[in-house]
């Protein structure tokens, strides 16, 4: 499961997808869900990117979303400051079908 955490605070597995055309949900990706951003992989803007998604779709401010791993790479660990419940049915509405 690409989602792990508790009543207070939750972890996401995510796999990136910078420079696309389109940002969103793109489905799931061997255990982590996919995202697309518009932002370019270059001095952190996809990450801002991705931080500033989550923020919106969970309905967090953008301090409680934040990249604590894989800064350069595709594969990325999202931390934010919402219950597990809170991510999984934001997650849910945005899903792809």
């Amino acid at each position: 499961m690409a989602v792990h955490g508790d009543d207070e605070r939750c972890r996401l597995a995510v796999r990136a997808q910078p420079g696309a055309k389109r940002g969103g949900l793109l489905g799931m990706w061997q255990e982590r869900v996919r995202v697309a951003v518009a932002a370019p992989p270059v001095d952190g803007k996809a990450n801002v990117a991705l931080e500033r998604y989550f923020a919106e779709l969970c309905e967090l401010a953008l301090r409680d979303v934040r990249v604590v791993a894989g800064q350069t790479h595709r594969d990325k660990t999202i931390a934010l400051a919402a219950p597990r419940a809170v991510v999984l049915a934001a997650l849910a509405e945005a899903w792809p079908e």
